[in-house]
Formats: structure tokens, C-alpha cells, sequence
């Protein structure tokens, strides 16, 4: 027969202290094999799917999809198979008692298989906290898949007609799922604990523009954006700067050996930072093709603990809304945060004093000034500019 094993909130990040269950993936009475998928959970950096450590059968659902539980805490009891008793997973750790009761038969929020393949993970949790069926939503995204805005959709509407509140209408409130809650953390510690300051450059992006349009037209794909020309050529110039490159413990800098540039991406309803991992090795249409993997996964909240790890300095873009200068908040513990502006023709003298047009690129660079000092930050945006500029050496394999 085997034996009942409690499965406890695994730790799926570095920075993880509690996690919500978005949809276990088996129903209790359900058969596993090891390396199934077993249930799907959010953590403070990326929605997880958590598989099954050796084969069984899943006895009781503790923590059903919706709810919270801390790490470590119960959330299943599996029963394993009798040939594999001896891999089963160790009990739990002792800790606060889940959240929820427990239940045994499937939860009612707990789409069929074909529900699940079909909807992103945030558009479930959507939907979940919308009261919306994904039965009546139609998907709009690649192969039909329901997507957060399709789930916006289909609840549009609900909210007419309800009475007012007081003189600043009905109020609605926003849960925030443990990822918001750790950005919101972060940003504070950010901004109450770094002395930090910034300095801005205006980078001519001309011959960045002429780059493109000739890999473009060398049929090179994927032709990469100006941000990926920005992630190369910060990697480039980290390679002279490494105190840029570094964490910030107290008494001291650590100063990292591989250069992990770090993308802000825009996902629906979170701020993520996934990571291209030694950025100063990879060409450029490497670069290109993994920020697209990294940002559509980030969309879809797919990223995998991996893909969020070890950055060690940050790149965050908002040209593509027309921005053209902004500070970003310093990621903690990395020491620099660069933010990147539009990309926009402009006015400007030429050599011999007459007006013209070229396109141009504001930076700003913020730096923690207890690792690094203002002309080492400036010698570094000289460098990124050259780079940019002259931006032959950026596709040298």
C-alpha cells in the first residue's frame, strides 16, 4: 500500500517566505508518476510548477487553489506507491498551520485538464478572483489561450450600475499576491536604505539604427531591438567597470565575476526582473532571442526560479511609451540600475555649427554611492556611450 508522506510548501525561491497555490494539477485519488507535474504555485519572483518526487497517488489536498501558506507548511499528503516508499519525500518541516482547511475531494476552482492548457496561470488566477468561467471566455492569444485581458473582458461590465459610495465612488480593493507584496518590499528597502545618485547622458543612437536595418536586411534573425543593443553594450563596459557589477554587504562590496544583466519586464500584474545570465559571452542575437523568451514568459508569468537568479545589474526600458527620461529604483543588493529612454530623432549642431536632425537616447544611470563614486559612474556611461555609438564591436561573436 506504501505510505501517507505530507508534502510542505516547497522553497522555489532564494527570497521565498510564503507562496499561493494557484491549481493543483491532480485531484485527490489521482495517480503520479515522479517528475509529473503536481500543482502550480506563485511565488514572491514567478508562478512554479512543483513536480512530483516519486511516484503516488495524491491522498488529501490541505491548502486549495487560492490560498496562502508559508514555506514549509502542509499543503498535500500523498500516498507513495510501495516499490517507491523509500524515495518518498521527507515530511514537512514543522510550521504555522496552513490556511485553509482540509479538503478532500477536488476544489470546485480547480479547472479540467483542457481549461488549464488553455489559460495562462495569471489569467486563471484572474478569473478565479473575477467569479468569471473560463467555459464562456474566448482566447485571443497564440493557439487560442485565454489571457488576462480576455478574462478583463469577460467581466467588463459587472461593475455598472452600483450604487455610490461616498464622494470618491465605490472603493475597490486589490489584494496584492506575494509577488506585488515583495516588489512593494524591496522598492522600500531600496529607496530607505541606499544612498544613492544619478547621473544622465544623451546617447546619439544613429548608427545603432543602421546596425539594426542591416541585420535586418542580412536576414539575421531575430533582429535585435535597441534594448538588446543596450544590454550588450553594458555588459561590454561592466567588464571595465566591476564595481558596478557587485553587491553591497555592510563593510564591504562583492564584487561578482560573471555579468548577469537583469531585464525589467512589464508583466500584467507585477514588475519581473528576469536575467540573461553572463551577457558579456553571449552575442548579440543570443541576447536578442533570449529577452524575447524571457519577456513572453515573464508575460505569461512562466519564468522558473532559474531564469530570475543572480543578476547582478539591472537594465529597465520604458521607450517603448514614448518616455524619454526616467530614474529607476536600485534593485537591492546590486549597486546600479541603468533606465533607458526613447529612442527619437532631435535637433542638435553639427561640427561646423549648423542645426540637424539625428536620433538620440537619454540614459540614466543610478548608482549606491557605497560602492560606487561619481566620476567611475561617469567613466562608465562614457564607455556605454562609445559602445552604442560605434556599435560595430557589439555583434562581434
Amino acid at each position: 500500500m506504501g505510505e501517507v508522506v505530507d508534502i510542505g510548501m516547497p522553497r522555489l525561491s532564494d527570497s521565498m517566505e510564503e507562496a499561493t497555490i494557484l491549481t493543483w494539477l491532480k485531484a485527490p485519488g489521482d495517480r503520479f508518476a515522479r517528475g509529473e507535474p503536481l500543482v502550480e504555485v506563485e511565488t514572491d519572483k514567478a508562478t512554479v510548477v512543483y513536480e512530483a518526487e516519486v511516484d503516488g497517488i495524491l491522498e488529501e489536498i490541505v491548502v486549495p487553489d487560492g490560498e496562502t501558506a508559508e514555506l514549509g507548511a502542509l499543503i498535500a499528503r500523498i500516498r507513495t506507491d510501495a516499490s517507491v516508499a523509500t524515495r518518498a519525500a521527507p515530511a514537512a518541516p514543522t510550521a504555522a498551520p496552513a490556511k485553509a482547511p482540509a479538503a478532500s475531494t477536488k476544489p470546485d476552482s480547480v479547472q479540467p485538464e483542457g481549461e488549464r492548457s488553455r489559460a495562462t496561470p495569471v489569467a486563471r488566477r484572474l478569473a478565479r478572483q473575477l467569479n468569471v468561467s473560463l467555459d464562456d471566455v474566448q482566447g485571443t492569444g497564440p493557439g487560442g489561450r485565454i489571457t488576462v485581458s480576455d478574462v478583463e473582458e469577460a467581466a467588463g461590465g459587472e461593475a455598472k450600475g452600483a450604487p455610490e459610495g461616498d464622494g470618491r465612488g465605490v472603493p475597490s480593493v486589490v489584494e496584492h499576491s506575494p509577488t506585488q507584496r515583495r516588489i512593494a518590499e524591496r522598492m522600500a528597502e531600496s529607496r530607505a536604505s541606499i544612498p544613492e545618485f544619478t547621473l544622465e547622458a544623451e546617447i546619439a543612437m544613429d548608427a545603432a539604427a543602421m546596425l539594426r536595418d542591416e541585420l535586418r536586411g542580412s536576414g539575421r534573425t531575430p533582429v535585435p531591438s535597441f534594448n538588446d543593443l543596450v544590454v550588450r553594450a553594458v555588459a561590454l563596459a561592466l567588464r571595465d567597470f566591476p564595481a558596478l557589477n557587485a553587491s553591497y554587504e555592510p563593510g564591504r562590496s562583492i564584487r561578482h565575476d560573471r555579468i548577469n544583466i537583469g531585464i525589467a519586464v512589464d508583466a500584467p500584474d507585477a514588475l519581473l526582473v528576469p536575467t540573461i545570465h553572463d551577457a558579456d559571452r553571449k552575442p548579440l542575437l543570443s541576447i536578442a532571442a533570449e529577452s524575447r523568451r524571457l519577456v513572453e514568459a515573464a508575460r505569461e508569468r512562466r519564468l522558473t526560479p532559474a531564469d530570475l537568479a543572480d543578476g547582478t545589474f539591472t537594465v529597465s526600458n520604458l521607450g517603448m511609451f514614448g518616455v524619454r527620461r526616467f530614474h529607476a529604483v536600485i534593485n537591492p543588493p546590486q549597486t546600479a540600475i541603468l533606465a533607458v529612454g526613447t529612442v527619437e530623432q532631435r535637433p542638435f549642431a553639427d561640427k561646423d555649427g549648423k542645426v540637424a536632425a539625428r536620433r538620440s537616447m537619454d540614459v540614466v544611470l543610478s548608482c549606491d554611492h557605497r560602492v560606487v563614486y561619481g566620476a567611475e559612474a561617469a567613466r562608465f556611461l562614457k564607455r556605454l556611450r562609445e559602445l552604442l555609438e560605434s556599435p560595430a564591436s557589439l555583434v562581434a561573436e
